[in-house]
């Protein structure tokens, strides 16, 4: 891990075509603004856990298309 000092207004590049910029210190938190091309997904850390765990724990629901399909037709007699 790379560790810098950078003041507000200053900026990080990553490679030719990712600029992170210290827009503001306040206190203990540091705003940050991104530009980066489109092709790469640019999202908080604890964003991207949730979307992971939540993506895990729909693929590992024992139910089975079957199950899922009668559950449906069930709910739509009520």
């Amino acid at each position: 891990m790379l560790i810098l000092s950078r003041k507000r207004g200053q900026s990080i590049m990553i490679d030719d075509n990712i600029e992170i910029v210290i827009t503001a210190i306040d206190g203990d938190q540091v705003k940050i603004g991104i530009a980066a091309p489109r092709e790469y997904a640019v999202m908080r850390k604890e964003v991207l856990d949730d979307v992971k765990a939540n993506n895990q724990t729909a693929v590992s629901t024992k139910e089975t298309m079957k199950q899922l399909t009668q559950w449906v037709k069930d709910r739509s007699a009520e």
